[in-house]
């Protein structure tokens, strides 16, 4: 206990601080506590005595006086009451009013500065001494500095103490003055006096002054005491004195000392993250260039490099904020200062220059830098010679970070280069060419030895959305694609945006027509692996059109030039129609978007574009309103010949084939005009009634009954198809059309054909759920028309769910109580029923659909919440009374739902837990499988302390469950014993066991303690990061909760984010340790390198390019000479040659193998057939043979005729072989004997014949046996 410890932060000012302090320390055994309570007691008797208030300014004065008369004799030092006086004199000072500070504080502040000057006063004393004068000077007149100079002094003399105590409290209250000095006149005179003490020691170290006269500390280490008082004064001291301070820095950086570097930096980083605008940036940007240009990263160490690191991204955003011109000068040697570090072996240090080289991205390099670079290098193309501006020479600062020595780090690289892209965006092509080709060139590197393939991929993708598709198909050279730049067309794919439909109508279009031209002439050469490699590249190319959609820059240019090919292809190429189909969608609901934000709030767009990339706003930005509505009129203008298209795919292709051109359609639909899209859905409407009224004269006249099957079976479909492409129309119909679909689905709904049927409820849930004015003009029919409807197939429960949710929830918010309850109940008995259908999706929906009746119920009427719940709840419910298990089991299963979404319901649920026990005693396996699910809920959604005052009751239930249960739920009770006592404790769950149940009890705390020992076995990340990435998954789960065994129900969200912590931690240490794995492979390979190049010309590894190629070198002849017999030999075209005899020919001349490549295509698949045949039976026959698994046990060479084995023409000598079988690791002992099986048919002989003897003398006997028997062939070689 420490008198620094707050007593005062609960006091008024006129609260008794006497009595607050006695309370405080009188319970403490110090003596100096109860030194301090004697004397707070004897001014409190004082005041008392002289009829004196106990305020704080009493006692001020009471505890002053005492140490006037102290501060005269030098002896009283070492008084005992000087310290505890002084300590309750620092209490008084805060709640002291201002009036008695300005009236008495000089005074006694000359009576502590007296005290304070004695050379024996106690530790303690002196830090309540400096605390009491920093206090009075915040609180006092400020307005002459001559009556503050003294007082002043005292506290910055203390500044450099030799106890380290009082040097922090001498420094803590110096920032506390210096802080209440801002914008008066007197910060400057302090902030000198500051200088002058820097400015003296400096001189004092300067003269190898080892001690002062009074013993106290040398000069230099004076100096290291004032630099700690500057990281805390600095930022607060005037502008003048801050920037001869920062001269004096300088100065002691150039004399590379480690601990005075140390100190300087962090006093600069201080000042740079403090808002300082007085500093000269001329300054500080001269000490980050001399600390940026003298980096030695080999003697650092990591924290050191990266304080390093951050002072120069800190000071340089600052330098930029003052003086933008002076910080542009001198950037490229910041970033490349940073690229030193980078290339550290610090991780610490590494991520320091990481975020400083990202952040001076984002922040220091503007549009102005960017297109002064872009004037240069557009005119040095044209002949005009010029030095490299800044911005020039900071891209090839990123160059290098391609290099070798970066190779550890090219995952920190990769993203500094992306954050480049984005900030750089299309002046890239002109700033970062030479960077894209490094890039590009880093793919070839091999997959052992490279392992940020990825990064790279998404860095190159930055590059595609900077520079846009077509400039970067020119830098690269690409004119078509080959298997050296086919893997470029996925990292396209996703990244472009922003791009032209003129690129892709001219460039991509071209190379597809140039690969589809060399399509045939392959097949006809019967190469018919490389022509599906070709068509799989224009798949590929094709691909790229959804990316070309991604707010393209000219739609309204080029898109009724491409609708000719997107028409052609969607009714030629099947295999097009969802890339054409997704690619309309894109550009329709883009532009739909932008022209409805328009119409909005300016805030609405702001939080949209804020989930967008740096590389979509910047495309975005482009898009005005007006753009986007030129867009969607061209769009428009296009739509009636797409529904032409549509309507014939449609009607020609089976139902499973529509399902991309749907969503278009209907995005088509929302922006077309009224007349095109009604004209259309006319027609259909027509047809639809025609292939109506033709089923129905069909069924009249049934006298050829197979025929009309199957004319009706073609029909129905073609009215199947007829009303999914009518519901795609609904975007763009008016209401009268709306009636008219939903006249034409009524009669359908109750047709005997399971897929018209499910169609005609699909359409109808469509048609419920985008039209509100539709479901509020018939809610009187759609009830009825449901109940009517009720037979309805198993296919068609799913979309039948759909449309009962909308009715139900609409229902919900009606003010007739009575109709609400008559369609609820109704239509929930159905719902329920649905929670046990086969089908998942149906049984997901109707979970679903019990949600959001509840959630329709929690915001119907806001007054009403609870009666709402309780009403749904009860009539859940009333499902358990059903006499049909399959009702009841649907119903709790329905009523844990409710609980699991719905906290409020938990107490509510609680009360069916006795009629939950009462249905055990049906002993019906479903309803028991249902209970035991619901109090699986109920366990895991409780608070601890509900679920202790019901713990009683839940163990006696779940205990007769299992007395009355078999085996299969017993598991499923000790599952929840163990739920129980995870959230409630051992010994809570212990006290309401019943006796004969302890063994349970007993067994699980067993199993747990077993699996904590063996947890804390488990050492290694190998084994931490197994457990920890197995996460569970917390939202709902009927599988789980209503399983055979299940899971441990909701877990502990500490937990959760622990394991998480975890995994993040052991990827992060991963991450380093592949960096140092990397680092030192690249070391290997480099010394490799340079001992081959010993007789040569050196190797050059500034060039970044060279260091690679030696890298890319090595590497392939490492892998040749460790290339081994086991690996597979594959020809040219990528098939998989597999030799009969098992050897590999001899190498062969380079001409031999030219004229061979030309015809595998043909030798390869004119066998293909062939091959697979006869290896298929061969495989066949082997697992006949065996029992677990194929393998060559040497029964061919068993004699049937007579003992022993007889050998074959060109075969193997006979032997016998016994295959593992993993059965005999399976703890079931029938599991085992089957395995040993296998071991007694190869070793029954011999184990009669050796029983009982040693190894020796059975070694001995079979050589003997083996030598009389050489001449017969039989003899099995084990």
């Amino acid at each position: 206990m420490d008198f620094e410890m707050e007593i005062s932060g609960d006091l008024s000012d006129n609260s008794d601080l006497g009595a607050a302090v006695l309370r405080r320390f009188e319970a403490s055994a110090k003596e100096e506590h109860q030194r301090l309570c004697a004397v707070v007691g004897g001014i409190s008797q004082s005041l008392k005595d002289l009829s004196m208030p106990l305020i704080p300014s009493s006692y001020f004065m009471g505890a002053a006086t005492p140490l006037d008369r102290l501060s005269m004799d030098p002896a009283s030092a070492s008084d005992p009451d000087t310290v505890p006086l002084l300590v309750f004199l620092s209490y008084c000072v805060p709640m002291v009013p201002v009036a008695v500070v300005r009236r008495e504080g000089a005074r006694v502040c000359q009576i502590v500065a007296r005290i304070l000057g004695f050379e024996s006063l106690h530790e303690k004393g002196i830090k309540a001494g400096l605390r009491c004068i920093a206090g009075l000077i915040v609180s006092g007149d400020k307005s002459s500095w001559s009556n503050l100079s003294s007082c002043y002094g005292v506290v910055l003399r203390l500044a450099t103490h030799h106890r380290e105590m009082v040097r922090m409290q001498s420094h803590a209250c110096l920032r506390d003055i210096l802080q209440s000095f801002q914008n008066l006149n007197i910060l400057v005179p302090a902030s000198e006096a500051i200088t002058s003490a820097f400015e003296r020691f400096l001189l004092l170290a300067g003269g190898s002054i080892p001690q002062d006269q009074t013993g106290g500390p040398g000069g230099a280490t004076q100096v290291l005491y004032m630099l700690g008082a500057l990281k805390e004064c600095l930022p607060l001291m005037a502008p003048k004195s801050s920037n001869v301070i920062l001269k004096y820095l300088k100065t002691l950086l150039d004399l590379h000392q480690s601990v005075v570097t140390k100190a300087a930096v962090e006093i600069l980083q201080v000042v740079c993250v403090r808002d300082t605008n007085g500093v000269n940036p001329a300054i500080l940007l001269d000490i980050l260039c001399t600390i940026g240009s003298s980096v030695p990263v080999e003697e650092k160490q990591g924290d050191q490099l990266a304080s390093v690191a951050r002072l120069l991204y800190l000071g340089m955003k600052k330098v930029y904020n003052l003086n933008k011109e002076m910080a542009v000068v001198k950037l490229p040697l910041i970033f490349n200062s940073l690229g030193d570090i980078l290339a550290s072996e610090h991780e610490e240090a590494l991520h320091a220059a990481f975020e400083g080289s990202t952040t001076l991205i984002e922040s220091c390099i503007d549009d102005d830098l960017i297109n002064q670079g872009v004037m240069q290098s557009k005119s040095r193309k044209q002949g005009v010679k010029s030095g490299p501006t800044s911005i020039e020479k900071i891209c090839s600062t990123f160059e290098g970070l391609l290099g070798i020595q970066y190779s550890a780090v090219w995952d920190l690289s990769f993203q500094i280069l992306s954050v480049a892209f984005d900030t750089l965006g299309e002046s890239s092509c002109y700033l970062m060419a030479e960077v894209i080709r490094s890039l590009v060139e880093m793919q070839t590197l091999p997959d052992e030895d490279f392992s940020f393939r990825k990064q790279l991929h998404e860095t190159i993708g930055s590059a595609v959305a900077a520079v846009g598709p077509k400039e970067f198909f020119n830098i690269l050279q690409v004119k078509d694609i080959n298997d050296d730049n086919a893997w470029l067309l996925p990292v396209l794919k996703q990244h472009i945006v922003g791009a032209s439909l003129n690129f892709f109508q001219i460039d991509v279009l071209d190379m597809i027509n140039k690969i589809q031209a060399t399509i045939p002439k392959l097949v006809n050469e019967d190469k018919l692996f490389s022509a599906k490699r070709a068509e799989g590249y224009v798949y590929s190319l094709w691909s790229l059109l959804p990316s070309c959609c991604n707010y393209p820059s000219d739609t309204a240019s080029y898109f009724m030039e491409l609708q000719n090919v997107l028409c052609d292809k969607l009714c030629n190429e099947p295999n097009l129609r969802g890339i054409i189909c997704r690619s309309l969608q894109t550009l329709i609901q883009q532009n739909k978007r932008i022209a409805s934000e328009f119409k909005q709030e300016d805030d609405v767009m702001g939080t949209e574009d804020e989930h967008l990339s740096k590389s979509e706003r910047r495309a975005r930005q482009l898009y005005s309103n007006e753009v986007a509505e030129e867009n969607l009129k061209v769009m428009k203008a296009s739509s009636s010949k797409f529904f032409k298209v549509f309507h014939t795919l449609f009607l020609e292709s089976s139902s499973e084939g529509n399902g991309c051109m749907q969503p278009a359609m209907r995005d088509f639909a929302s922006i077309s005009d009224k007349k095109v899209v009604r004209k259309v859905f006319i027609d259909s409407m027509k047809e639809l009634l025609s292939l109506t009224k033709e089923v129905v004269n069909a069924k009249q006249n049934d006298s050829e009954s197979m025929q009309i099957d199957n004319q009706s079976n073609s029909t129905n479909l073609r009215r199947a198809l007829l009303l999914d492409f009518a519901a795609s129309l609904l975007p763009g119909l008016d209401a009268k059309e709306i009636d008219l679909l939903f006249s034409a689905v009524k009669p359908i709904m109750q047709d005997s054909d399971e897929k018209l049927q499910k169609k005609a409820y699909k359409t109808l849930s469509v048609i419920l759920k985008d039209s509100g004015d539709f479901l509020k003009k018939n809610l009187d029919i759609l009830p009825d028309l449901m109940l009517d409807s009720s037979n309805c197939h198993f296919q068609s429960k799913r979309y039948r769910l759909e449309c009962l949710y909308y009715i139900v929830a609409h229902v919900l918010k009606d003010s007739f109580e009575q109709r609400r309850g008559e369609v609820i109940s109704s239509f929930l008995a159905e719902i329920l029923l649905a929670l046990k259908e086969a089908n998942t999706k149906t049984r997901n929906r109707a979970y679903d659909l019990l949600v959001e009746i509840g959630h329709a119920c929690e915001v119907a009427n806001d007054g009403a919440r609870k009666e709402n719940f309780s009403l749904l709840f009860n009539m859940v419910a009333s499902g358990v009374t059903s006499e049909i298990p399959h009702m009841t089991s649907a119903a709790i299963k329905g009523l844990a739902r409710l609980t699991y979404e719905f906290s409020d319901l938990i107490d509510v649920a609680y009360n069916m837990l006795p009629s939950a026990f009462l249905l055990l005693q049906r002993k019906n396996r479903e309803i028991i499988k249902a209970i035991l699910g619901f109090i699986k809920v109920l366990v895991a959604k409780s608070h601890v302390n509900g679920l202790n005052e019901r713990l009683s009751g839940l163990v006696e239930g779940l205990l007769k469950c299992q007395d009355n249960s078999t085996n299969h739920f017993k598991a499923k009770v000790k599952l929840l014993i163990e739920m129980l006592i995870t959230k409630c404790g051992l010994e809570a769950v212990k006290k309401v066991m019943p006796e004969e149940h302890m063994k349970l009890l007993t067994n699980i705390r067993k199993i747990k303690e077993r699996k904590e020992r063996k947890a804390k076995s488990l050492d290694g990340s190998e084994s931490l990061a197994s457990k920890t990435t197995v996460s569970r998954n917390s939202r709902w789960n009927h599988t789980q909760i209503f399983s055979d065994y299940g899971d441990d129900g909701e877990e502990n969200d500490d937990v959760t984010e622990f394991r998480r912590s975890r995994v993040n931690s052991i990827s992060r240490s991963r991450a380093a340790s592949l960096r140092s794995t990397q680092r030192r492979k690249t070391t290997k390979i480099l010394s490799e390198d340079m001992g081959d190049e010993q007789d040569d010309d050196p190797l050059n590894l500034l060039d970044s390019q060279t260091a690679r190629l030696a890298l890319q070198t090595s590497l392939g002849s490492k892998r040749k000479k460790e290339s081994s017999y086991d690996e597979p030999e594959i020809d040219s075209e990528g098939r998989l040659i597999v030799r009969i005899e098992g050897k590999r020919p001899k190498k062969e001349k380079q001409s031999d193998r030219s004229s061979d490549d030309n015809n595998s295509d043909s030798k390869s698949f004119a066998s293909k057939k062939s091959l697979v045949s006869s290896a298929s039976t061969k495989a066949n026959k082997r697992r006949k043979g065996s029992e677990s698994g194929w393998a060559y046990t040497g029964k061919e060479y068993t004699s049937k005729k007579a003992g022993g084995d007889f050998k074959k023409s060109d075969k193997l000598d006979p032997y016998a072989y016994w295959p593992l079988d993993r059965k005999l690791l399976n703890r079931r002992a029938e599991r085992k004997a089957a395995a040993r099986k296998g071991m007694a048919s190869v070793m029954k002989k011999m184990t009669k014949r050796l029983e009982g003897k040693s190894a020796s003398s059975a070694l001995s006997a079979r050589g003997v046996k083996i030598g009389k028997k050489k001449q017969k062939i039989g003899s099995k070689s084990r």
